[in-house]
């Protein structure tokens, strides 16, 4: 039997913007941006508006992409997703191509906060919270008891916000920015204060210092070295937290949401609470005078040392390295910045390790009359912004792409019912 000639139609199956980006599980906008990109070709439709797209090369395109969008590594099998946003390598990060460290010490946090969103500088940008959002959070944080951890105050707080937002479930970009500009003042804006009156105006960094510092007029240094941590810490790539994230956004969960799955993963030891075990380290070396009795004690009890390295940074921590420059400024950062010094080099004698952010966290928090717990609290109002941009990038996903499949080792089946 001959083969059936291909009809003219089966030799170029063409498709609209709509069903292309069905396909490819995104936006019509992502679709045109893969044709600016050389990714797709496109034909316009005679006599219409719209274009049309090759069936075999969306379809071609959609294949690599899960190929490319969630895999394996390399090295260890460990999850890989593609993102346009940090890039860290050799001992540096970058924030969309631009040196992090660069925007972070010549820009305000909101200013690196849009950056990350828009790929735009806005100088100038200033985030205002909605009386409405803000009443709602306040009253939900002053319900929780006085031993609430800050990661319960904001994941309350942001739910709580999420109910006063009958609009979360819109997805678009626009809608969520307007989100990520209002959700982090009230994050903020619903903490309770250091011990003195709320400050509820200016640069976000001087709202949050009345949250965190008992000392109620700070020095423009220390409010600078305030504002650079938040906008250091405002990413840095798929870390535990920023993954989480993207799983929820993945699932098309709104924005409010998302962002409670990242604070939901940071109070762990090793990711967002680092800092405050680092703080205590810290404080105990400056009531001792000596570095030495103190690393020793951590040892012989088994502990890993706070502060000290990074797997991503076989070197130094830039942001670790950038905030200590600023600290450096504040006169009375000198006790805690030596006493970190003496921790590093009281260290290296059996493990080369530098310093890293949690230990310059510490050093701010330890000599401007915070508690250990302040670090938490910046670590995770500065990643919020850099969890909404990862939503972002999600959303314009297919959707539930994050789904690994599970390696199932347990009895073969099938198995007789239990007794």
């Amino acid at each position: 039997m001959r083969d059936r000639e291909p009809a003219p139609q089966d030799a170029e199956r063409r498709l609209s913007t709509k069903e292309a980006a069905e396909l490819l599980g995104v936006k019509p906008e992502t679709v045109y941006a893969y044709v600016s990109r050389g990714q797709l070709s496109s034909r316009r439709v005679s006599g219409g508006r719209g274009s049309t797209f090759d069936a075999a090369e969306v379809e071609a395109l959609a294949r690599r992409n899960r190929r490319e969008s969630v895999g394996t590594s390399g090295s260890g099998g460990e999850l890989s997703v593609r993102t346009r946003l940090t890039l860290i390598e050799s001992d540096r990060y970058f924030f969309r191509g631009v040196d992090a460290v660069e925007l972070a010490t010549r820009h305000t946090y909101e200013e690196v906060a849009e950056w990350l969103w828009t790929g735009r500088m806005l100088p100038g940008s200033t985030f205002t919270a909605p009386s409405a959002s803000v009443a709602v959070a306040r009253r939900a944080v002053d319900a929780l008891p006085e031993h609430a951890a800050p990661a319960d105050l904001l994941r309350v707080a942001t739910i709580a916000a999420a109910t006063a937002d009958p609009l979360r479930f819109d997805l678009s970009e626009a809608a969520v920015l307007g989100t990520a500009r209002t959700l982090i003042p009230t994050l903020v804006a619903a903490l309770p204060p250091a011990g003195h009156r709320r400050r509820d105006e200016g640069p976000l960094a001087h709202r949050l210092w009345s949250r965190l510092s008992v000392h109620k007029d700070p020095d423009e240094a220390s409010l600078r070295a305030l504002d650079a941590a938040l906008a250091l810490l405002v990413d840095h790539d798929l870390a535990a937290s920023t993954l989480a994230v993207r799983v929820a956004a993945s699932a098309r969960a709104h924005a409010y949401a998302a962002v409670s799955a990242g604070l939901g993963v940071i109070e762990g030891p090793l990711h967002g609470a680092a800092s405050g075990l680092a703080h205590r380290l810290l404080q105990d070396v400056l009531d001792q005078g000596d570095a030495a009795p103190v690393i020793a004690g951590e040892l012989r009890a088994g502990r890993r040392i706070p502060g000290l390295g990074h797997r991503l940074y076989p070197g130094e921590d830039p942001r670790a390295r950038a905030l200590f420059a600023l600290l450096e400024q504040i006169p009375r950062a000198e006790p805690a910045l030596l006493a970190a010094r003496d921790i590093v080099e009281t260290t290296a004698r059996h493990a080369p390790l530098h310093a890293n952010v949690d230990l310059a966290l510490a050093v701010l928090t330890a000599s401007c009359g915070m508690a250990p717990s302040a670090g938490e609290t910046i670590f995770a109002v500065a990643r919020t912004a850099g969890w909404i941009a990862h939503a972002l990038e999600e959303y314009g996903e297919r959707p539930l792409r994050m789904r690994p499949s599970g390696l199932y080792a347990g009895p073969k089946p099938p198995q007789p019912l239990p007794e």
